[in-house]
Order: C-alpha cells, then structure tokens, then sequence
C-alpha cells in the first residue's frame, strides 16, 4: 500500500500498512531508536497473508517521522505510548492486537494499561516487565557491557554510524547462531539513508519515563503471548518468564539460541505464532487456545 504520514497526538509520523484493511488489525512498535524497517517487510507481508491488516510505523526521532535536534528531545516515553493510540485513530481503528519488540513490548505492556479499550491482545517480543515489583532479575550480560564500553560512533559520519549498528546487531544475535552481516549491513544502510537525522534516533535514550500507570502488569486482561530468545544478551530469559508468570494466562514461547529481536530465522515460527494467537472465534473473542 506504500508508506502514509499521519497526524498521531499532534506530531507527524510515518506509517506503513499491509494487507486487507477489513482483516483484524496488528500494530506493530518497534524498540526504542529503532524505526519501522526493522519490522522487515518480508515479516510484515507473513502476517498480512495469514489475514491480517498489519500497520507498522517510525517513532518520533526515526525514519521519516517528526525529527528533533539531536540531544534535546521535548517529549517523553508516556508520548511515545499515546502516539500508538493515535495510528489506531488515524487508520479508524477502535483496538488492534499489539505486538512489540525490546522497549516497544514495554509500550505494548503501558498501552494496554493505560488504554485498556484499545487493545485485543498482545504479543510481547524480547522485552521485560514495564513496572515495578519485588523482582530479582538478571541484568544483561557481559557481551552486552562490553560492547557498550567499548563502542565508538560519530553520529555525523554515515559510515560509523552504518559500522556501529551492524556491531550492535551482531552482540545483539547472541552468539549461538550464524550471523548473516550482509544481510543486517543492507538493513542498516537502508534504514540510515531512509532516516531523516539518523543521530536524532538516540534522543529515546535520554527521554523521561512520563506519566506511567500506577497499575501492576498483573492487572493486565488481554490475552498475552510472550516470545523471548534463548540468549538474549539484553534481556535474559528470565525477563520473558517473568512477564509470561505475572501476566494472567500468558503464554511463553521460546525461541532457541535465539538473541534480542526478530531473527529472519524465527519468522515463520513468530508469524505462526501470532497468528495463532490472535484468531477470532464466532462472537469476536480472541481464542486464547488457538494453537495449543
């Protein structure tokens, strides 16, 4: 259908849908400093051929949506969250199925308890609870740190910017299985060239939290599936068990020697999963079973 740009709580974004707009919707949000290209379009088009309208889109600060100087960013998480609320409103949807990866399953998670009404499930990817509570989890992993300490990037340099990303991807793969660098440095470049100030992408690590509900993730109602890697360097499997534990009903899927995101390799088996998940029985309810 081609990209579409949109008013969402009064920014403009950049949205991308595919399939039949009369299928049930699925949102897709993306982790922070990341845009919409990393929900890849051969992913994007799994769902839309199991019949779904699927609705992907750029952050403020990624891609083509609203850019603001880098270092100084005038909104907060709790915007990012409400600005998901408004793709729904600009495509006229009154709730969708959620899906988020890394920060965006945080969104998802904050989308579903402040907005109750506006989400039918939701698909968390690769992420950790989004509030508070007696937890004792493990903080991410050596691989993780080091590459943190030791990376250098000039932001105003494409080619630095290009070389970081594809390093970050490749400690994000986990180390278990092969990497496919070509595969990751055409993305990269792509989503680089694409981005109207790819250094304004690194304002979502300095925004405040804003506003977040005061409710526990365990008041969360919607029927949930979690999906988590094996060897996620960010998020430890523990992350993932925790969330499936606490949310009533969740389901936990995990994906073996798989690292932190959605792996080309993990396409079909994430696709079927959602899939599954958010099937409609007759009257309109989400089958929870679907799949078991």
């Amino acid at each position: 259908m081609g990209e579409r740009m949109i008013e969402a709580n009064g920014v403009e974004l950049c949205t991308e849908p595919f399939g039949d707009p009369g299928d049930p919707p699925v949102l897709l949000v993306m982790g922070i400093s990341a845009s919409m290209l990393w929900w890849e379009d051969g992913f994007c088009r799994l769902l839309a051929e199991g019949g779904r309208l699927v609705i992907r889109y750029d952050h403020r600060d990624t891609g083509r949506s609203v850019t603001h100087e880098p270092g100084r960013p005038w909104y907060t998480g709790s915007d990012l969250v409400a600005d998901a609320v408004g793709v729904l409103d600009a495509y006229e949807l009154v709730a969708a199925h959620v899906v988020g990866v890394s920060a965006g399953g945080a969104f998802a998670q904050l989308l579903a308890l402040g907005f109750p009404d506006r989400v039918l499930s939701l698909v968390l990817i690769s992420t950790s609870p989004a509030t508070c509570g007696e937890r004792s989890l493990p903080s991410a992993t050596e691989r993780f740190g080091d590459f943190l300490a030791s990376a250098d990037v000039d932001w105003s340099d494409r080619g630095s910017v290009i070389e970081y990303l594809v390093a970050y991807e490749w400690m994000l793969a986990g180390g278990v299985r092969p990497f496919d660098e070509a595969a990751w440095r055409e993305l990269v470049g792509r989503d680089v060239e694409r981005a109207r100030d790819i250094a304004a992408s690194q304002n979502h690590t300095m925004i405040p939290e804003g506003d977040v509900p005061a409710d526990p993730i365990s008041s969360i109602a919607v029927p949930t599936l979690v999906i988590h890697g094996t060897a996620d360097p960010m998020f430890p499997p523990a992350h993932g068990q925790a969330l499936a534990a606490e949310i009533p009903g969740a389901r936990l899927l995990k994906l073996e020697g798989a690292g932190h995101g959605v792996d080309r390799a993990d396409w079909k088996t994430i696709a079927r999963a959602i899939l599954e998940h958010t099937a409609v029985r007759e009257g309109g309810e989400v089958d929870e079973a679907a799949g078991d």
